[in-house]
């Protein structure tokens, strides 16, 4: 079992990457004001859904104890995170500011999955 949570939680982190890595490709575009939600990111939070998801399943099923309360919050701010991307994903150019959200949003996520213990 060890190997499987092993194996999903490296697909959450390939997904976190996606979604970082193409907003931290669109930076120099959001200066412009030319940024835009780019497929990685939408693809990157979906991964990042369904792995940790999964991985609550797998926590849960072993007996595990679970913080529920900062699983809640991470996921209530990829709920929004995938919300902004979802919606403006066809637009040429996301105002700055939002688009500055979703980075900082998916920040947030990391830090609250490696700090809050």
């Amino acid at each position: 079992m060890d190997v499987l949570i092993h194996a999903v939680v490296g697909l959450h982190i390939i997904g976190i990457a996606s979604l970082l890595g193409g907003f931290l490709t669109q930076m120099k575009a959001m200066g412009k004001g030319e940024a835009r939600m780019v497929p990685a990111m939408l693809h990157g939070a979906l991964t990042m859904l369904v792995t940790g998801v999964a991985l609550v399943g797998i926590h849960q099923s072993q007996g595990d104890t679970i913080n529920t309360v900062k699983i809640g919050v991470k996921l209530a701010l990829l709920v929004v995170i995938l919300g902004l991307v979802y919606v403006k994903r066809d637009e040429e150019n996301v105002p700055a500011p939002m688009f500055g959200t979703v980075g900082a949003l998916t920040a947030t996520n990391v830090f609250i999955a490696v700090l809050w213990v």
